[in-house]
């Protein structure tokens, strides 16, 4: 793990790399899939898997599909919903600082043992120790986790030695003016996490996540162009905006919450089928 010092000394040189200076991985992972199996293949022929800290990982960094996250989970009908109409990540908050949680830990965990491959149950949480962190995993079974909130470096390393199977995410929340903080923070995470995803701020409110607003895109864009991971996009999108939000930051995956809610705040499955439709849509031109 890289020093805020040493990020802060790097940062300008930094920011202004152009695209094709990229590792390995960053350039393949922007190929279209076909192309991104054959320079697969040729990387690890030659050995060569600059910036990625284990095999494994590096595997599931290039391999990966697209990933379409609906968060804030009510009950089974909703998670039976969703994987039904081709949500591939399922996104459970807990412990959270400002919003209500949508259903117990104990009835998450029933329905993410339920829950059958290629779909994902993923942990939202703004917890920051070690052990309390792996508790929850653990209780919920999860293998994905979205650290959403401030959490320090040595805590995100011990998780790695501790969960070495454990998928991390670590939030960057988009408030006004802050490109360049997260463009450090992007360079002070990105060798201990697997991926990143952008969130936007309500300062009306301090909620950092489901607020149903979009933010400034051009800033999600430089996170996705300078990151060695995988960046997905959330903040506001809707079966409206998803895919003109895909075209414009060329992210990893979406995440939505309230942009597929009804209004009686469960999710509505024409919201969810309409936009599973545009971001695949979104995905296949990129």
């Amino acid at each position: 793990m890289k020093s805020e010092a040493s990020v802060n000394r790097n940062h300008l040189s930094r920011r202004f790399r152009k695209m094709q200076t990229r590792c390995a991985p960053c350039i393949i992972y922007h190929c279209n899939i076909p192309v991104r199996q054959v320079l697969l293949t040729l990387v690890f022929s030659s050995g060569k898997t600059h910036g990625a800290t284990t095999p494994s990982r590096f595997v599931r960094f290039l391999s990966m599909q697209p990933i379409i996250q609906i968060a804030g989970i009510i009950d089974q009908d909703e998670a039976t919903l969703l994987t039904r109409c081709g949500v591939s990540h399922l996104g459970f908050p807990f412990r959270l600082p400002v919003h209500r949680e949508d259903l117990t830990e104990e009835e998450a965990a029933i329905i993410i043992a339920r829950l059958k491959l290629p779909v994902k149950a993923v942990l939202i949480t703004y917890l920051n120790e070690v052990d309390k962190i792996i508790a929850l995993v653990d209780k919920l079974g999860t293998d994905v986790i979205q650290l959403h909130g401030d959490i320090d470096g040595s805590v995100i390393r011990s998780l790695r030695m501790k969960k070495p199977d454990l998928e991390l995410w670590k939030s960057l929340i988009v408030r006004k003016n802050n490109g360049d903080e997260l463009e450090r923070r992007v360079f002070f995470f990105e060798d201990s996490v697997d991926a990143f995803i952008t969130d936007t701020c309500d300062p009306s409110s301090g909620a950092t996540g489901a607020t149903g607003r979009t933010h400034n895109w051009n800033i999600s864009r430089r996170l996705v162009e300078i990151s060695k991971r995988p960046v997905i996009l959330a903040g506001g999108l809707t079966p409206d905006n998803v895919k003109r939000a895909i075209y414009h930051v060329a992210p990893a995956g979406v995440d939505a919450h309230t942009g597929v809610e009804g209004p009686a705040g469960r999710k509505s499955r024409d919201l969810v089928t309409a936009f599973v439709t545009e971001a695949n849509r979104g995905f296949s031109k990129r």
